[in-house]
């Protein structure tokens, strides 16, 4: 057979491929018979999701479904939107005492230049784990030293980093002091330590702004030398330009006043991260408008004469004075957990309608993608979890999980495992 005989029948493969893949559509997935909670809205009893495409195309009672659509009867079952873990370390660490398997911090105290998605390993055995249990995007952020760098946010499913990459970078992470026990003795305290930081963060925040200026100015005056690259300031840029929000680890009463101040001095947009005394001052944070994410609420309280449930009644009181909360794992092992962290801010005060807001559409809002996700509406991306039962509590158990429309291997380690150990019997 001849070269050209071969190309040309080659050719013709690719066309038919090309013409026969155009001929085939849109193809249309009905979810129909659910409870569907679609978070923003009045829940709908025996409803119907039309997915076309990775996308919802309807919500509804009465949906039209297109002939041949791939209908699954969900009847019996309720139907939420996927949950989003607003910090977690999910794809950067395996097993946090294994060094090796760890990678979720740089050396340094100043890191804004590093991307958390480029150390994201998309076989990490949590991933499927978490998505199990309804799990389907994350925040994946960087930790350690007082800028930790860039975060985020990942879909739980897919082949490779970039595929898994939803939006990056969402935040740069700023670490303050946490509120240390009362038996470790330093030579300063807590606020000191945040009062230092908090100054060397305006110094890098001038810097960064000097920085571009003479870049500007160089680049309008050709006699002027641009300044040396400076990887940090560089980094620094988004920050100080306001198009990339910093999210600020901030716990003690004191230091979340300070960190208002820097914010709005600095005129950054901001994010505050575990904030374990807001209840302390909410009103302020209130006032401030910058939303919440609370951190893992399985720790301690920080000061026991403030209560044992401190931590936990936390999320009632931000939420009743206005602000915007949401919940995280903080994990990467018990990303799993993350609804039961609402479920527990809930069993102390918080409504519960709030707490399921808290995982699903508030860290849509608060990251700047709600006009895709946390919600079941037309037009948004199709991750939606079934259920058989509310998705906050322990007893749930999940039966699928759609993620942009594809229904997802809820297979995980622990069924492996399982299996595993029941043939030795």
């Amino acid at each position: 057979m001849s070269k050209k005989l071969v190309l040309y029948i080659t050719i013709l493969v690719l066309c038919a491929s090309f013409i026969l893949a155009q001929d085939k559509g849109p193809q249309f997935i009905a979810i129909k018979g659910a409870t569907i909670i679609p978070v923003v809205g009045k829940d709908i009893a025996e409803g119907t999701i039309l997915l076309k495409d990775g996308l919802i195309e309807a919500v509804g009672k009465n949906i039209n479904i297109p002939e041949g659509a791939i209908v699954f009867n969900a009847k019996c079952l309720f139907a939420y939107p996927g949950m989003i873990d607003s910090l977690c370390s999910l794809g950067l660490q395996e097993i946090s005492s294994v060094r090796g398997t760890v990678d979720s911090r740089e050396t340094g105290r100043i890191n804004p230049q590093v991307k958390s998605v480029e150390a994201l390993r998309p076989d990490s055995m949590h991933i499927p784990i978490s998505r199990a249990n309804g799990i389907t995007a994350a925040i994946v952020a960087p930790s350690g030293g007082l800028i930790a760098g860039q975060s985020s946010l990942i879909r739980l499913a897919g082949w490779t980093s970039q595929e898994m990459i939803i939006k990056s970078p969402v935040a740069m992470h700023i670490n303050l002091p946490t509120i240390r026990p009362r038996f470790r003795r330093t030579t300063t305290t807590p606020q000191e330590e945040a009062s230092k930081q908090i100054k060397e963060l305006k110094e890098l925040f001038n810097k960064a702004r000097f920085y571009l200026k003479r870049k500007q100015a160089a680049k309008k005056n050709m006699l002027l030398s641009k300044p040396e690259f400076d990887e940090q300031l560089e980094f620094l840029l988004p920050v100080v330009n306001g198009e990339l929000p910093v999210m600020i680890s901030v716990h003690g009463e004191k230091d979340i006043l300070d960190a208002i101040k820097l914010v709005k001095e600095e005129k950054l947009k901001a994010i505050f991260f575990g904030v374990s005394e807001g209840w302390k001052v909410a009103d302020d944070i209130k006032k401030s408008g910058i939303p919440v994410v609370f951190s893992s609420l399985y720790a301690m309280p920080p000061k026991w004469e403030d209560g044992y449930d401190s931590l936990y009644r936390n999320p009632a009181v931000l939420q009743k004075a206005g602000v915007k909360i949401a919940f995280s794992s903080q994990s990467a092992s018990l990303a799993k957990d993350l609804p039961y962290h609402a479920a527990k801010a809930a069993a102390f005060g918080l409504d519960k309608k709030e707490a399921l807001k808290g995982v699903t559409i508030n860290p849509a809002q608060i990251f700047g993608v709600d006009d895709i996700l946390g919600s079941l509406e037309k037009g948004k991306v199709a991750n939606i979890v079934l259920a058989d039962g509310d998705i906050l509590e322990q007893g749930t158990h999940i039966k699928y999980v759609f993620i942009d429309g594809k229904e997802t291997d809820l297979f995980t380690r622990y069924e492996e495992l399982l299996e595993k150990y029941k043939k030795k019997h």
